[in-house]
C-alpha cells in the first residue's frame, strides 16, 4: 500500500447490481482501479445472478443482494456490512432500490452520477458527483467513476473474468477447437427486441453454408426455449445446436469466447462476449447503440435506431433525451435478412485478414 499514488483510496465499495451487459460494462472499470491501485480492498454489492457471473473476480469481495427476498434483501446486505466503513463508494446504478441500499453503507465519499443523469432521486444519497458527459456510452459512463478518483480511462477497456477448467471443457466440447461457430443468442429481455424466426434461421442457414457451427444460446425462460425451438424448426440448412436453458453464466461465457462471431439483439449475453474479444453483430431498433451497443464492435452494428428514433419522436436523436427509446412491436422486423447476410459476411472476412 505504501507504493499507491498519493490521494489513493484506502478502501473501495461498488455498487452495481444488475444487469448482466452493465455488470460487463463495469469490470472494465474496476480493474482499471484494481490496476491503479493494487492492493486496495474492493467490495461488490452485485445481484445474485449477475454474482454468479463475476463469482472469482480476482481480488474482489462480492456481495450478494437477492431482490426476490424484498425489504429482506436489502436487510441482508446491512448486516453484512454492520460496523464496516469504506473510503469510497461508488454508487453506479440509478434505481431507487440500490439507493435506499446505498444508506446502509457507510463511506466517507459517496459518488453518485451528475445531476443530469442522478434520476430517481440518486442524488440525494450521493455527497460527490462524476464530471458530466454527452452522449455517453454505458461503459464511459462508469468510466467517469474511475476518473472521479484518479483513474482515467484506459486506450482501451480490459476483462479478465474467470472461468473453471469444467466450463472451458463444456465449451470445447459443443465447440471443438478448429470448428469456426456462429453463436445466436436470440432473445433480449423484452419480445418486442428480438429479430424475427425468419431472420435468424436464415442467417443459421448461411452461415451453415459456410461449414460454421450454429449454436443457440439463452437463458431458461420459456418465451427463450420456445425461440429457440421455432428458429431450429424454421431452418432448411442448418441444424442448431440448441444450448439455450443447458449453460450457466460461466459456461455460456466459456461458449462465447471459442465462437467466429456473435448475432444478437441489445442483450446480456452480447456484451459477454465483447469482454472475451468476439465480434458481435448487433441488431438494434429500439435502443442507441452509441449508448448500449456491443462496446468493440460498433461498426458491425445493424442499426435502425436513427431512423426509427426520428419518425417516432420528430426529432433526431441528437435533439433528444440521451437513452430516449423507441417503442413498438414489429420495429424488428425493419432489419433485413440481406443486411444481415451482408454484415456476416463483413465480419468473417475482415476478422480473418486480422488473423
Amino acid at each position: 500500500m505504501s507504493s499507491l499514488p498519493y490521494g489513493a483510496p484506502h478502501s473501495i465499495c461498488l455498487l452495481r447490481l444488475s444487469s448482466i451487459g452493465d455488470v460487463c460494462h463495469a469490470v472494465a472499470t474496476v480493474q482499471a482501479i484494481q490496476r491503479r491501485y493494487p492492493g486496495v480492498p474492493v467490495t461488490w454489492i452485485l445481484g445474485k445472478a449477475e454474482a454468479s457471473l463475476l463469482q472469482g473476480l480476482p481480488d474482489v469481495e462480492i456481495i450478494v443482494y437477492d431482490k426476490t427476498k424484498g425489504w429482506q434483501g436489502i436487510l441482508d446486505v446491512r448486516q453484512q456490512l454492520k460496523r464496516r466503513k469504506f473510503d469510497v463508494l461508488l454508487h453506479m446504478q440509478v434505481a431507487f432500490r440500490a439507493s435506499i441500499l446505498s444508506a446502509f453503507i457507510s463511506a466517507n465519499k459517496k459518488y453518485g452520477f451528475d445531476r443530469a443523469r442522478a434520476g430517481e432521486g440518486q442524488w440525494l444519497f450521493s455527497n460527490r458527483r462524476i464530471g458530466k458527459q454527452t452522449h455517453a456510452h454505458v461503459l464511459e459512463g462508469f468510466q467517469a467513476f474511475g476518473a472521479a478518483i484518479g483513474v482515467p480511462p484506459p486506450p482501451h477497456p480490459l476483462w479478465q473474468i474467470p472461468v473453471s477448467d469444467s466450463d472451458s471443457q463444456y465449451a470445447q466440447t459443443v465447440i471443438p477447437d478448429g470448428q469456426p461457430a456462429l453463436i445466436i443468442t436470440p432473445a433480449a429481455s423484452k419480445a418486442e427486441r428480438n429479430w424475427t424466426v425468419a431472420g435468424y434461421a436464415a442467417i443459421a442457414d448461411h452461415a451453415a453454408r459456410q461449414s460454421l457451427k450454429v449454436i443457440l444460446c439463452g437463458g431458461p425462460s420459456a418465451m427463450e426455449k420456445a425461440l429457440g425451438e421455432q428458429i431450429s424448426q424454421a431452418c432448411q440448412v442448418a441444424e442448431p445446436d440448441n444450448q439455450i436453458g443447458k449453460s450457466s453464466l460461466k459456461q455460456l461465457l466459456a461458449l462465447l469466447g471459442r465462437a467466429r462471431v456473435v448475432l444478437a439483439p441489445d442483450t446480456g449475453p452480447a456484451h459477454m462476449a465483447v469482454t472475451q474479444g468476439t465480434p458481435v453483430i448487433g441488431l438494434y431498433c429500439h435502443s442507441n447503440p452509441r449508448r448500449t451497443g456491443p462496446y468493440l464492435w460498433p461498426d458491425y452494428v445493424i442499426n435502425h435506431y436513427d431512423r426509427l428514433c426520428e419518425q417516432q419522436h420528430g426529432k433526431p436523436w441528437q435533439k433528444l433525451p440521451w437513452g430516449t427509446r423507441v417503442k413498438g412491436d414489429g420495429l424488428m422486423a425493419e432489419i433485413t435478412i440481406d443486411e444481415v447476410k451482408a454484415m456476416f459476411n463483413r465480419v468473417l472476412v475482415e476478422q480473418s485478414q486480422r488473423s
